[in-house]
Order: structure tokens, then C-alpha cells, then sequence
């Protein structure tokens, strides 16, 4: 990982295919470098020239005597060579921007794991292919072709700050800095990664989160598939967001099974950023709000849920307690100290309950916002503020700044701010702001949900990496058969998971003795090898009686395929929840939720990458609408359930699975092999 840290700090940059002729990309990387006041090494690499850009050019990087980084930018049949001249130099990291590879098909993709091989020989990374390089803020190492570096350094620029920035996309990559440095967000470096042949988004950030300077990460991914990644990114230490795209993509299923369905890429990768602490957004503007959050409120930490809204407003403060409300986040209840404060300077036709609404009053006395702002966040009960604000302009925007600035400093608690109104009536607002170390958004509902970011696990804490043991299994006798749902449940049983009194039986008179036996009222099932789903064959009789038993018997075992009737105890009196494994792109998963016939249709699950702590999996439960019918000590059998799992190679589907009082009973359970 240390070596990504040349993307960077690298002390010498080779630009392989730099061209003497201007508007290339060759030619504009060359000159980015020492445009932005690059002070390293830069060398110039041209077949045949002697200079570029007032720089001595090289036929190779070997021949300049090496370099630490290198951005490659030859036509695809020359990269190969390039990658390694890089490699026999010692360049550490090799940034290819030539497209044409896995991107156009098999053979291209051939050819992209060919440079992968030849890097890793050497010991060197690769950037890219496809990608549009990589810009380090602080030092004016623009190792990256994209248009935004064309002008002149703007010297209203915002300084360099701690936010690193990693994108698999090169245009939406540098775009979305774009937007960043117009906001006036202080940016530590952006990196963008391509076809990600060899380094990954993840592997960046993670390489980011390493420096002193940087304090939080944002990122731009379109595929995750390595958990283990990904947890290495959460224990980074900065707070961390992710815009991952694809959402929508239905994904292939892990198998022929609840589980299966209910664990989608997407649904996936939402409960492994939830598990691990990283923010997930929908869409840039929501990554730079919250990139925002995390930069300005650094060092002030909410220490709970509870949020105070003071609005000149009213309808900004019911906006903004919707979506308070929508956030998961609480409206805190005002000490009665508080309310009596407020009483004293919030006018009568004000409101003092929270929202605040100190009215359009702060016109006539300038005041009236330090002291509302003052009070309500020295009330304990509130752990952050969001402040909304319409329609103010000139010495009144001064006041506000420097109240809002002061109760940031002194209570120690964030506050964010919604500004709604056009730019032009008060040009300079969020620029003071910022230097304030206020956030400030247009409208209530950004605010809050930059807010609520700010209480993701993990944004201001990294406590919970240092987990708990994982889940610990019991390494099983064997793996049962697909298909053989008794078979599966005694290895279950055998685990101590409960499951209910039963035996396969092949005769009617074998069926009205297996009801007898199980206390008189049964659930009759059909034994047919590989099949998962014994409902939708009509393969399920319930409430069989030994009267009835031999009639039951009869109905399944002339079942396509039928090699037996299992019969079991009828049990009730609990509610109905699906536990399963199943493979995902990141790597096993754990799903729980909404159990029995109509799982898919109410889809109300969470999911978790595997091991799990106890933790994860009672937050996994309480995600739920379920849980809500769900006492303590019933929550407490499901998780003993999930600790005494073995584990299976492929997908265990316990569905549905009876949880109530202080038991937890495996109704029904179905296992498909990986592959």
C-alpha cells in the first residue's frame, strides 16, 4: 500500500508519450506539472525529441535514470513496451490513461491482465488503464491530461485541505472536483482508476486515510468485490463516503432461494457500508454535502441523535424536521431552562419549541440569532444543530456568520447550516461560512442528511473495528445433500440449532405412526431430491392428524420425483423470520428478516458480510420492520440460532424459521451447493 503513496509525493514524474505537439495529451500533462508549481523532476519521454516544454526529453524512462511515478499515455500496441521500460527503471507506480482494453472485449481484457503480470514481476503497481491520472493538491503534482488543469491556476483557488478523493471514472472523476474546488473545498489529492486492472478506488482511499493531512475520504466505486478491502478501508481511521453506482442492476442471484433473491449486489453492498461505518450517497452533490460535513465539523463529534432546529422560517424548520425524521435522527426535546431562555428573546409570535422559529425579526435585531443559537446549544439535550436560514443579505449575513461561527467554536457540537435563496443576494456568504467552519446547504433536507452522515458509525469513531470476537461456527461432520431438508435439519441439530421433532417415512401406515409420534398434529412434506421450494408443488400439507396421515402420505408421494414424505411436528405460536448464508460478489453474507411465504414480497431483510460480531447481527435485526413484533428474549434465541450456524459451501436457506418466547425453531431449511 505504501508504494500508492507515489501518486502523491513522488519526487519525479516520467510523462511516457509526452508530444511536442500542443493540445495533446502528451503535451498538456507536461505542462500541468509545472504549471501548478510542481518542484520535482519532470522528464519527458519521446522516441525522438530532444526537448518538450523547455524540459530535456528521454527515448525512455530508463534512459533518464529512472522515476517514481509515470503517466503513460502511447497508443495500445506501444504500452506494453512502456510498462516495462517502467518496470526496469524502479518506478513505483505506473498510471496508464490509454484506453483500449478490457473495456473493448475478451481480447483486450487479454491484453490488460498481460500488463498486470508484467508490473506484479516487477513489483510495480498499475493505474488505470482508461483512466485520466491523478492530481495531489498539495503539491502541485498534476500527473493527469483532464481539461480542468488547462486553465491558469486560479489564485482565488481554495487552498489544499484533507479531503482525498479516489473515482473509477476519469471524466466524472475530475468533474466532480470540478464542483468541489468551485464550493471552496480544500482537497488533498483525486485519483481516478479506470478499467482498475490492478489498483482499485478502495486500495486508494485506503492508501489516503495514511496521511496525517488527510481527515476524510469521498469516493466514486462501480463495482466493489473484496470485503476484506473494504473492511481494511473502514479501519482506515478518516471518515469515509461512497457513491457506488448500479444500483438498479438486478444483479445475479447467489442461488435458487430466498436468500438467494433477498441478497443482491446492491443489497449487498448497502448492509456491508452500514456493517462497516461508511457512508453510502446516491449522488454527487450528496457526496460533496457530506465531504463538507465530515471537513468542517471535524474535531466537533455529535455525541447522539438528537438535533435542535433554529429557522427564521417556519416552513424551513417543518422541511427540515421532516427529514430529520426521515433520517433516522430525533428531534430534541428543549430543557424547560431552555424554553424559559427563549421565551426572553424569541418574540411572541415566534415559536420556542424546537424548530426554533425566531422569525424574520432577526431583520430588526441583529441579536436575536446569537442569543436564540447561544441557548439552544447549551441545552444538554441537544447533540447538533441545523440552522435554516431564507432570503437574508448584507449586514444581516455578518451577523449570522460571526453568531453561527462563535456557538461552533464554544459548544463543541456541529452545526450545519440551510441557506435557501439564490446566490446573488449575498455573494459572499458561503465563503464565510466555510471560514467559519460552518457547513452551509440550499435547502433544509441537505443539510439534515449531511447531518445525519455525521452519525454513521465510524465517521468520528473506529472503536467498533476493534470487534468482538466473530461468529464462531462448529466445523461440520459433513455437508448434507441438496435437497434433503431431514438430513439437513439432524446436522443442524446436531450444531444446537432446534428444529422439530420428525423422520422420512415410506408408507402410509409409516405416516400415521411418524404423527403419532410427534404428539398428533403434523406438517407432511414431499422428498424430492434437489427441489427447494416444496410449496410451489403443492408439497406441503399442514394440520395432518393420524386420521388424515395416509390420505397426506398418498397426495405427495405422487409428486413428480417423490422419494419419501417427511413428516414433522406441527409448531405455532411465534413469528416467522428467514435466516440464510449465501455467496455474494464481496464474499459470504448473512440475511435476516421477514420469514415465510410471503419473504419476497414483503422484502423486509438486512444483510451483513460474514463473520459477523454479535453486534452486527443485532443491528442487522433491528433494521428490520419485523423486529418490532420481536421481544428481548426472543431477539436473543435468534441470535443464538445465527452463532451456533456451521458453516456450508453454497447457500443455507432457513425459512421460515419461528422465533418466540426464548426459542428460535427451524421450520424448514433448504441448502444449494456453490456453483
Amino acid at each position: 500500500m505504501d508504494e500508492l503513496r507515489a501518486l502523491w509525493t513522488a519526487r519525479s514524474v516520467a510523462v511516457v508519450g509526452a508530444s511536442t505537439r500542443p493540445g495533446t495529451p502528451g503535451r498538456r500533462s507536461v505542462e500541468f506539472l509545472r504549471r501548478y508549481g510542481y518542484t520535482g523532476r519532470v522528464i519527458p519521454v519521446h522516441p525522438s525529441a530532444a526537448e518538450i516544454g523547455g524540459l530535456p526529453a528521454y527515448r525512455s524512462v530508463t534512459a533518464a535514470g529512472g522515476a517514481e511515478l509515470a503517466l503513460i499515455l502511447v497508443p495500445v500496441p506501444a504500452v506494453a513496451g512502456a510498462v516495462d521500460d517502467c518496470a526496469a527503471a524502479g518506478v513505483r507506480v505506473a498510471i496508464i490513461g490509454t484506453s483500449g482494453f478490457a473495456e473493448t472485449g475478451p481480447e483486450g481484457r487479454a491484453a490488460q491482465e498481460d500488463l498486470v503480470a508484467r508490473a506484479r514481476a516487477a513489483g510495480m503497481r498499475l493505474v488505470g488503464p482508461n483512466c485520466i491520472g491523478a492530481a495531489a493538491f498539495h503539491t502541485g503534482l498534476v500527473a493527469s491530461f483532464s481539461p480542468l488543469f488547462s486553465a491558469d491556476p486560479d489564485p482565488a483557488a481554495p487552498p489544499p485541505g484533507g479531503i482525498g478523493f479516489a473515482s473509477a471514472s476519469g471524466a466524472l472523476g475530475f468533474g466532480t472536483v470540478s464542483l468541489a474546488l468551485q464550493r471552496g473545498m480544500g482537497l488533498f489529492a483525486a485519483v481516478t482508476t479506470g478499467n482498475e486492472a490492478d489498483v482499485t478506488t478502495v486500495e486508494v482511499l485506503t492508501a489516503l486515510a495514511g496521511e496525517p493531512e488527510c481527515g476524510a475520504l469521498l469516493g466514486y466505486v462501480e463495482s466493489l468485490t473484496d470485503g476484506d478491502a473494504l473492511r481494511r478501508l473502514a479501519a482506515a481511521g478518516p471518515p469515509t463516503a461512497l457513491l457506488v453506482a448500479g444500483r438498479s442492476a438486478a444483479g445475479a442471484r447467489a442461488a435458487a432461494s430466498h436468500t438467494g433473491v433477498l441478497a443482491t449486489p446492491d443489497r449487498v453492498v448497502d448492509g456491508a457500508l452500514r456493517q462497516l461505518g461508511i457512508v453510502r450517497v446516491s449522488d454527487v452533490d450528496e457526496l460533496l454535502d457530506v465531504g463538507d460535513a465530515f471537513a468542517l465539523c471535524a474535531g466537533r463529534p455529535p455525541q447522539g441523535r438528537r438535533v435542535a432546529i433554529v429557522t427564521t422560517s417556519g416552513g424551513s424548520g417543518i422541511l427540515a424536521a421532516d427529514a430529520v425524521a426521515a433520517c433516522g435522527l430525533t428531534l430534541a426535546a428543549l430543557a424547560p431552562s431552555t424554553v424559559d431562555a427563549l421565551k426572553e428573546i424569541v418574540p411572541a409570535y415566534g415559536s420556542v419549541a424546537n424548530p426554533v422559529d425566531v422569525t424574520a425579526s432577526v431583520l430588526a435585531d441583529r441579536t436575536l440569532v446569537a442569543r436564540t443559537l447561544s441557548a439552544v446549544a447549551a441545552d444538554p439535550g441537544v447533540d447538533l444543530l441545523v440552522v435554516c436560514f431564507c432570503v437574508l443579505t448584507g449586514e444581516d449575513v455578518d451577523a449570522v456568520v460571526a453568531a453561527l461561527g462563535e456557538v461552533g467554536r464554544t459548544s463543541g457540537k456541529p452545526v450545519l447550516v440551510a441557506r435557501t435563496g439564490a446566490d446573488g443576494l449575498a455573494p459572499g456568504a458561503a465563503a464565510a461560512l466555510r471560514t467559519a467552519g460552518i457547513p452551509s446547504y440550499p435547502t433544509p433536507a441537505r443539510a439534515v442528511r449531511a447531518a445525519a452522515a455525521l452519525l454513521v458509525p465510524g465517521t468520528n469513531s473506529r472503536e467498533f473495528v476493534v470487534m468482538e470476537p466473530a461468529i464462531t461456527t462448529n466445523s461440520p461432520q459433513f455437508v448434507p445433500d441438496e435437497g434433503g431438508e431431514r438430513e439437513l435439519k439432524e446436522w443442524l441439530g446436531a450444531a444446537g440449532i432446534e428444529v422439530p421433532r420428525g423422520r422420512v417415512v415410506s408408507s402410509p401406515t409409516g405416516a400415521v405412526e411418524a404423527v403419532r409420534s410427534v404428539g398428533g398434529r403434523a406438517v407432511a412434506k414431499v422428498v424430492v431430491p434437489g427441489l427447494v421450494h416444496k410449496a410451489a408443488v403443492g408439497g406441503v400439507v399442514l394440520g395432518v392428524t393420524p386420521e388424515t396421515a395416509a390420505d397426506a402420505y398418498h397426495r405427495l408421494s405422487a409428486i413428480d420425483g417423490a422419494t419419501g414424505v417427511l413428516v414433522e411436528e406441527q409448531l405455532s405460536g411465534g413469528v416467522e423470520l428467514l435466516v440464510g448464508v449465501a455467496p455474494s460478489p464481496l464474499g459470504p453474507v448473512l440475511t435476516v428478516g421477514a420469514g415465510g411465504t410471503l419473504t419476497e414480497v414483503i422484502d423486509d431483510a438486512a444483510t451483513r458480510l460474514l463473520p459477523v460480531t454479535e453486534a452486527d447481527l443485532r443491528s442487522a435485526v433491528a433494521e428490520t420492520r419485523v423486529s418490532r413484533l420481536l421481544p428481548d428474549a426472543a431477539v436473543d434465541a435468534l441470535v443464538r440460532l445465527v452463532l451456533a450456524l456451521p458453516p456450508v459451501d453454497g447457500a443455507l436457506d432457513l425459512n421460515p424459521v419461528l422465533v418466540g418466547a426464548d426459542r428460535a425453531v427451524v421450520l424448514d431449511a433448504a441448502l444449494v451447493r456453490a456453483g
